[in-house]
Protein backbone atom coordinates (compact mmCIF):
# COMPACT_ATOMS: atom_id res chain seq x y z
CA UNK A 1 0.00 0.00 0.00
CA UNK A 2 1.03 3.38 -0.84
CA UNK A 3 0.12 6.77 1.29
CA UNK A 4 -2.24 9.55 -0.72
CA UNK A 5 -3.70 12.56 0.54
CA UNK A 6 -7.44 12.77 -0.33
CA UNK A 7 -10.34 14.13 0.07
CA UNK A 8 -13.28 11.58 1.33
CA UNK A 9 -16.59 13.60 0.32
CA UNK A 10 -16.99 17.10 -1.01
CA UNK A 11 -16.81 19.87 1.55
CA UNK A 12 -14.30 21.86 3.39
CA UNK A 13 -11.00 21.02 4.92
CA UNK A 14 -12.49 18.28 7.45
CA UNK A 15 -12.95 15.77 4.78
CA UNK A 16 -9.48 15.43 3.67
CA UNK A 17 -7.00 12.08 5.25
CA UNK A 18 -4.31 10.92 4.39
CA UNK A 19 -4.67 6.92 3.18
CA UNK A 20 -3.64 3.83 1.75
CA UNK A 21 -4.30 2.92 -1.38
CA UNK A 22 -2.97 0.49 -3.98
CA UNK A 23 -0.40 2.16 -6.74
CA UNK A 24 -2.48 2.75 -9.52
CA UNK A 25 -2.10 0.22 -12.74
CA UNK A 26 -0.83 2.29 -15.89
CA UNK A 27 -3.22 2.35 -18.66
CA UNK A 28 -2.74 2.33 -22.43
CA UNK A 29 -0.24 5.68 -23.52
CA UNK A 30 -0.11 5.99 -19.42
CA UNK A 31 2.87 6.34 -16.78
CA UNK A 32 2.74 5.35 -13.45
CA UNK A 33 5.21 7.42 -11.80
CA UNK A 34 6.74 7.48 -8.40
CA UNK A 35 6.31 10.78 -6.76
CA UNK A 36 8.57 13.33 -5.93
CA UNK A 37 6.57 16.53 -5.75
CA UNK A 38 3.34 17.76 -6.38
CA UNK A 39 2.43 21.66 -7.42
CA UNK A 40 -0.57 23.20 -5.27
CA UNK A 41 -3.18 25.31 -6.87
CA UNK A 42 -6.55 26.82 -6.30
CA UNK A 43 -8.37 24.35 -8.45
CA UNK A 44 -7.33 21.49 -5.93
CA UNK A 45 -9.95 22.79 -3.08
CA UNK A 46 -12.64 23.81 -5.81
CA UNK A 47 -12.78 20.22 -7.01
CA UNK A 48 -13.07 18.89 -2.89
CA UNK A 49 -16.03 21.25 -2.83
CA UNK A 50 -17.42 19.71 -5.58
CA UNK A 51 -16.20 21.96 -8.83
CA UNK A 52 -15.64 19.53 -11.93
CA UNK A 53 -13.52 20.64 -15.17
CA UNK A 54 -15.98 20.78 -18.18
CA UNK A 55 -16.11 17.13 -19.21
CA UNK A 56 -14.86 15.79 -16.26
CA UNK A 57 -16.36 12.52 -14.40
CA UNK A 58 -17.83 12.93 -11.11
CA UNK A 59 -15.47 12.50 -8.39
CA UNK A 60 -14.75 8.44 -7.55
CA UNK A 61 -14.39 8.58 -3.44
CA UNK A 62 -12.10 9.06 -1.69
CA UNK A 63 -10.16 11.71 -4.64
CA UNK A 64 -6.60 12.36 -4.74
CA UNK A 65 -5.85 15.93 -4.46
CA UNK A 66 -3.19 17.30 -6.65
CA UNK A 67 -3.27 18.25 -10.46
CA UNK A 68 0.23 18.12 -11.49
CA UNK A 69 3.39 16.41 -10.50
CA UNK A 70 7.04 15.33 -10.82
CA UNK A 71 8.93 12.27 -10.12
CA UNK A 72 10.16 8.78 -11.69
CA UNK A 73 8.52 6.40 -14.21
CA UNK A 74 8.38 3.24 -12.24
CA UNK A 75 5.70 1.53 -15.20
CA UNK A 76 4.79 2.39 -18.37
CA UNK A 77 1.31 1.47 -19.78
CA UNK A 78 0.82 -0.48 -23.08
CA UNK A 79 1.68 0.98 -26.20
CA UNK A 80 3.92 3.94 -24.58
CA UNK A 81 6.80 5.07 -26.42
CA UNK A 82 9.17 7.76 -25.95
CA UNK A 83 9.68 7.07 -22.08
CA UNK A 84 10.91 4.45 -20.23
CA UNK A 85 11.71 3.12 -16.75
CA UNK A 86 13.71 5.73 -14.59
CA UNK A 87 12.66 8.65 -16.82
CA UNK A 88 12.30 11.98 -14.30
CA UNK A 89 9.25 13.42 -15.91
CA UNK A 90 6.57 15.85 -15.12
CA UNK A 91 3.06 16.59 -15.73
CA UNK A 92 -0.71 16.62 -15.59
CA UNK A 93 -1.91 13.82 -12.88
CA UNK A 94 -4.85 11.68 -13.46
CA UNK A 95 -4.74 9.77 -10.63
CA UNK A 96 -4.19 12.97 -7.90
CA UNK A 97 -0.42 14.40 -7.46
CA UNK A 98 -0.34 14.53 -3.45
CA UNK A 99 0.66 10.66 -3.58
CA UNK A 100 3.66 8.31 -3.30
CA UNK A 101 2.49 7.34 -6.92
CA UNK A 102 0.24 8.51 -9.79
CA UNK A 103 -0.58 8.49 -13.30
CA UNK A 104 0.40 10.71 -16.14
CA UNK A 105 -1.43 10.38 -19.69
CA UNK A 106 2.34 10.52 -22.26
CA UNK A 107 -0.39 13.29 -23.69
CA UNK A 108 0.22 15.35 -21.21
CA UNK A 109 4.08 14.51 -19.73
CA UNK A 110 6.90 15.65 -20.73
CA UNK A 111 10.76 15.00 -19.39
CA UNK A 112 12.46 16.80 -16.29
CA UNK A 113 15.50 19.11 -18.19
CA UNK A 114 19.19 18.92 -16.95
CA UNK A 115 19.12 21.61 -14.17
CA UNK A 116 15.60 22.09 -12.59
CA UNK A 117 14.42 19.91 -9.88
CA UNK A 118 11.22 17.86 -9.44
CA UNK A 119 9.95 20.52 -6.91
CA UNK A 120 10.44 23.13 -10.03
CA UNK A 121 9.05 20.70 -12.36
CA UNK A 122 5.96 20.11 -10.76
CA UNK A 123 5.15 23.68 -10.81
CA UNK A 124 5.21 24.01 -14.30
CA UNK A 125 2.09 21.54 -16.05
CA UNK A 126 -0.49 24.12 -14.21
CA UNK A 127 1.04 27.64 -13.86
CA UNK A 128 3.60 28.16 -15.88
CA UNK A 129 1.63 26.47 -19.01
CA UNK A 130 -1.21 28.45 -18.18
CA UNK A 131 1.09 31.32 -17.94
CA UNK A 132 2.29 30.97 -21.60
CA UNK A 133 -0.72 29.66 -22.78
CA UNK A 134 -2.38 33.11 -22.13
CA UNK A 135 0.89 35.44 -23.09
CA UNK A 136 0.73 33.09 -26.92
CA UNK A 137 -3.01 34.01 -27.16
CA UNK A 138 -2.58 37.80 -26.68
CA UNK A 139 0.28 37.55 -29.21
CA UNK A 140 1.28 41.13 -28.54
CA UNK A 141 4.12 42.58 -30.38
CA UNK A 142 7.18 43.78 -28.24
CA UNK A 143 6.56 47.53 -26.91
CA UNK A 144 3.44 46.49 -26.27
CA UNK A 145 1.79 46.93 -22.32
CA UNK A 146 0.45 44.21 -20.95
CA UNK A 147 -1.73 44.50 -17.64
CA UNK A 148 -1.32 41.05 -15.81
CA UNK A 149 -3.55 41.07 -12.49
CA UNK A 150 -2.82 38.73 -9.79
CA UNK A 151 0.64 39.32 -10.92
CA UNK A 152 2.03 37.98 -7.24
CA UNK A 153 0.56 34.26 -7.56
CA UNK A 154 2.01 31.46 -9.38
CA UNK A 155 0.20 32.13 -13.01
CA UNK A 156 0.41 35.72 -12.37
CA UNK A 157 4.47 35.93 -12.07
CA UNK A 158 4.98 33.64 -14.50
CA UNK A 159 3.16 35.81 -17.48
CA UNK A 160 5.16 38.64 -16.12
CA UNK A 161 8.70 36.47 -16.54
CA UNK A 162 7.42 35.52 -20.19
CA UNK A 163 6.13 38.91 -21.45
CA UNK A 164 9.24 40.57 -20.06
CA UNK A 165 11.16 38.18 -21.86
CA UNK A 166 9.61 38.59 -24.76
CA UNK A 167 10.09 42.60 -24.80
CA UNK A 168 6.58 43.72 -23.72
CA UNK A 169 5.84 46.34 -20.93
CA UNK A 170 4.37 44.48 -18.03
CA UNK A 171 2.08 46.25 -14.97
CA UNK A 172 0.89 44.12 -12.66
CA UNK A 173 -2.03 44.22 -9.83
CA UNK A 174 -1.24 43.11 -6.67
CA UNK A 175 -1.33 43.14 -3.48
CA UNK A 176 0.32 45.88 -1.17
CA UNK A 177 2.35 42.56 0.60
CA UNK A 178 3.37 40.95 -3.09
CA UNK A 179 4.67 44.55 -4.49
CA UNK A 180 8.48 43.68 -3.52
CA UNK A 181 7.79 40.54 -5.82
CA UNK A 182 5.79 42.41 -8.55
CA UNK A 183 9.01 44.81 -9.03
CA UNK A 184 11.24 41.77 -8.54
CA UNK A 185 9.93 40.64 -11.78
CA UNK A 186 10.00 43.29 -13.67
CA UNK A 187 6.75 44.71 -13.52
CA UNK A 188 5.12 48.02 -12.23
CA UNK A 189 2.86 47.14 -9.38
CA UNK A 190 -0.53 48.95 -8.65
CA UNK A 191 -2.63 47.72 -5.96
CA UNK A 192 -6.21 47.05 -5.66
CA UNK A 193 -8.50 49.62 -4.37
CA UNK A 194 -10.02 52.80 -5.17
CA UNK A 195 -9.48 54.52 -8.44
CA UNK A 196 -7.74 51.65 -9.79
CA UNK A 197 -8.28 52.69 -13.15
CA UNK A 198 -6.83 55.75 -12.81
CA UNK A 199 -4.16 54.52 -11.41
CA UNK A 200 -3.35 51.52 -13.84
CA UNK A 201 -3.30 54.56 -16.43
CA UNK A 202 -0.97 56.66 -14.54
CA UNK A 203 1.46 53.60 -14.57
CA UNK A 204 1.01 53.02 -18.19
CA UNK A 205 0.37 56.31 -19.96
CA UNK A 206 0.64 55.12 -23.32
CA UNK A 207 -2.27 52.97 -22.98
CA UNK A 208 -2.78 49.05 -22.09
CA UNK A 209 -2.69 46.95 -25.26
CA UNK A 210 -3.51 43.67 -23.67
CA UNK A 211 -5.03 42.45 -20.07
CA UNK A 212 -4.61 38.56 -18.85
CA UNK A 213 -6.71 38.29 -15.55
CA UNK A 214 -6.24 35.68 -12.84
CA UNK A 215 -8.42 37.71 -10.27
CA UNK A 216 -12.10 37.44 -11.97
CA UNK A 217 -15.22 38.68 -10.35
CA UNK A 218 -15.54 42.60 -10.09
CA UNK A 219 -11.95 43.42 -10.52
CA UNK A 220 -11.57 41.47 -13.84
CA UNK A 221 -14.93 44.12 -14.77
CA UNK A 222 -12.83 47.03 -13.40
CA UNK A 223 -9.86 46.31 -15.32
CA UNK A 224 -11.74 45.55 -18.48
CA UNK A 225 -12.15 49.25 -18.85
CA UNK A 226 -8.27 50.01 -19.73
CA UNK A 227 -8.17 47.65 -22.78
CA UNK A 228 -10.21 48.81 -25.91
CA UNK A 229 -9.67 46.22 -28.11
CA UNK A 230 -11.42 42.99 -26.43
CA UNK A 231 -9.39 40.66 -28.08
CA UNK A 232 -7.05 41.26 -26.20
CA UNK A 233 -8.51 41.04 -22.52
CA UNK A 234 -8.35 37.42 -21.60
CA UNK A 235 -8.72 35.83 -17.97
CA UNK A 236 -8.15 32.17 -16.32
CA UNK A 237 -10.45 33.60 -13.57
CA UNK A 238 -13.44 34.40 -14.80
CA UNK A 239 -15.04 32.84 -18.22
CA UNK A 240 -18.67 34.24 -17.83
CA UNK A 241 -17.86 37.86 -16.83
CA UNK A 242 -15.32 37.89 -19.66
CA UNK A 243 -17.87 36.52 -22.30
CA UNK A 244 -19.78 39.24 -21.17
CA UNK A 245 -17.39 41.69 -21.53
CA UNK A 246 -16.17 40.92 -25.43
CA UNK A 247 -13.54 38.74 -23.85
CA UNK A 248 -12.64 35.27 -24.03
CA UNK A 249 -11.00 32.84 -21.33
CA UNK A 250 -7.59 31.41 -21.80
CA UNK A 251 -7.15 28.50 -24.16
CA UNK A 252 -5.42 25.96 -22.46
CA UNK A 253 -3.27 23.19 -24.76
CA UNK A 254 -2.76 20.71 -22.34
CA UNK A 255 -0.28 19.17 -24.21
CA UNK A 256 3.10 17.43 -24.45
CA UNK A 257 4.40 20.34 -26.80
CA UNK A 258 3.90 23.18 -24.35
CA UNK A 259 5.15 21.09 -21.48
CA UNK A 260 8.42 20.57 -23.32
CA UNK A 261 8.00 24.45 -24.46
CA UNK A 262 7.79 25.45 -20.96
CA UNK A 263 10.28 23.36 -19.95
CA UNK A 264 13.15 24.27 -22.10
CA UNK A 265 11.84 27.83 -20.85
CA UNK A 266 12.10 27.10 -17.21
CA UNK A 267 15.77 25.48 -17.52
CA UNK A 268 16.93 28.65 -19.31
CA UNK A 269 15.90 30.62 -16.65
CA UNK A 270 12.75 32.60 -17.90
CA UNK A 271 9.81 30.55 -16.21
CA UNK A 272 12.13 30.01 -13.57
CA UNK A 273 9.42 28.89 -10.28
CA UNK A 274 9.47 31.22 -7.74
CA UNK A 275 8.56 28.58 -4.81
CA UNK A 276 7.93 29.68 -1.34
CA UNK A 277 6.97 26.87 0.81
CA UNK A 278 7.43 23.08 0.73
CA UNK A 279 5.59 20.62 2.72
CA UNK A 280 5.98 16.76 3.17
CA UNK A 281 3.08 14.92 2.02
CA UNK A 282 1.85 14.32 5.67
CA UNK A 283 1.40 17.40 5.84
CA UNK A 284 -0.60 18.62 2.34
CA UNK A 285 -3.09 19.91 4.36
CA UNK A 286 -1.01 23.26 5.82
CA UNK A 287 0.48 23.14 1.86
CA UNK A 288 -3.18 23.44 0.33
CA UNK A 289 -4.53 26.09 3.21
CA UNK A 290 -1.69 28.18 2.34
CA UNK A 291 -3.19 28.35 -1.31
CA UNK A 292 -6.53 28.51 -0.69
CA UNK A 293 -6.54 31.52 1.79
CA UNK A 294 -5.59 33.36 -1.88
CA UNK A 295 -2.55 35.03 -0.22
CA UNK A 296 0.27 32.53 -1.27
CA UNK A 297 3.37 34.26 -2.50
CA UNK A 298 4.58 32.43 -5.81
CA UNK A 299 3.78 28.18 -5.44
CA UNK A 300 3.83 26.09 -3.21
CA UNK A 301 4.97 22.32 -3.31
CA UNK A 302 4.60 19.32 -1.63
CA UNK A 303 7.21 17.24 -1.45
CA UNK A 304 7.26 13.16 -1.78
CA UNK A 305 9.83 11.12 -1.18
CA UNK A 306 13.65 11.94 -0.80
Amino acid sequence: MAKAYAFTRHGGPEVEALIDREPPEPGPGQLLIKVRAAGVNPVDHKLRGGYRRPGQAPAELPEVLGSEAAGVVERTGPGVEGFAVGDAVFGSTLTGGYAEYTLLPVAVAARVPEGLSFVEAATLPVAAATAYDGVRQLALPAGSTLLVTGAGGGVGGNAVRLARHLGLRVVGTASEAKKGVVESLGAVHVAPGPDLVARIRAAAPDGVDGVFDLVGGEHLRTVAEVVADRTKLITAGGKQIVAELGGSAVARARDAATLDAVAELAAAGVLRPHITATYPLERAGEGLRAVETGHALGKVVIEVGP
